[in-house]
């Protein structure tokens, strides 16, 4: 029988994330359209990743998907650049992606759960929505922490429980379904990407990285939270169309900054 992480694995190795935004260019032209619109859909990952910080420094990337973040950090000209991903297909569109623009990087098969380097190795580590999907987050965390350098800063963006893409994902499946009872947790576990996807409260989430020094947690509402972009792929029909027609936007920026679904966190390792 599969394991959770066999079926985390098996996800993401039938589809990389953002891959939908490819389309059918030429391969090159493929990953530079979906690079594109990643940063037109989510500009605030320049700001959180602030990739220049890289330079002349030790980085390591914790799921490169298909290798947009990577490239940035290659551009910055770190000292040394590693990334792993728990899937071969991400693995190959991210050193396709590097490779086309000149870029080079150490790119491996890894597991968060046990990173495959030395304590103390890394004076960055970056991970975008990646470690909520692990069936062991605590523990990947603690490798986080275990491979950072004393000073070391960790840049990981995990999900938000408190969230309008959980409260959509409830409607939908919790109180339309007949199952108003049924929990966030659940929710997001069943219907939110990979099996076994996790979200958390801001206070959950400072206490996953309480081995931190330091630790400053931001909320943000993504595209998925606006029901912008190709958002929802796993529950097309009639009732998303007429969400994504109708959906107040304006109002949703304005009155509930706080209830988005991404949690940026910014921890450093003590010195």
């Amino acid at each position: 029988m599969a394991t959770l992480k066999d079926q985390v694995r098996a996800y993401w190795d039938a589809q990389s994330c953002g891959e939908v935004y490819a389309g059918d260019a030429g391969e090159d032209a493929a990953l530079a359209a979906a690079a594109a619109m990643r940063y037109a859909l989510e500009p605030y990952i320049r700001d959180f990743a602030d990739f220049a910080s890289g330079a002349g420094r030790d980085v390591l990337e914790i799921g490169v998907g298909m290798g947009a973040d990577h490239a940035e950090w290659a551009k910055a000209g770190p000292r040394s650049l590693t990334g792993i991903d728990l899937t071969p297909r991400a693995i190959g569109y991210a050193r396709r992606y590097l490779a086309a623009q000149g870029l080079t990087s150490r790119i491996q098969v890894g597991d968060a759960e046990s990173l495959p380097f030395p304590d103390a190795s890394f004076d960055i580590v970056y991970s975008w929505g990646v470690l909520h999907h692990s069936p062991d987050t605590p523990r990947a965390v603690r490798e986080v922490h275990r491979v950072l350098r004393p000073g070391g800063v960790a840049k990981v963006m995990i999900y938000h429980s408190r969230s309008m893409t959980g409260y959509m994902l409830w409607l939908r499946y919790g109180l339309l379904a007949g199952k108003p009872f049924t929990r966030l947790a659940e929710i997001y576990a069943r219907h939110l990407e990979s099996p076994g996807t996790k979200a958390y409260s801001v206070a959950e989430a400072r206490a996953l990285f309480a081995p931190f020094a330091a630790v400053r947690v931001g909320v943000r509402l993504n595209h998925g939270d606006l029901l912008m972009g190709a958002v929802g792929q796993r529950h097309r029909g009639t009732l998303l169309s007429l969400a994504k027609a109708l959906w107040p936007r304006h109002l949703i920026r304005a009155l509930m900054p706080g209830h988005g679904l991404y949690l940026l966190i910014e921890a450093r390792k003590a010195g």
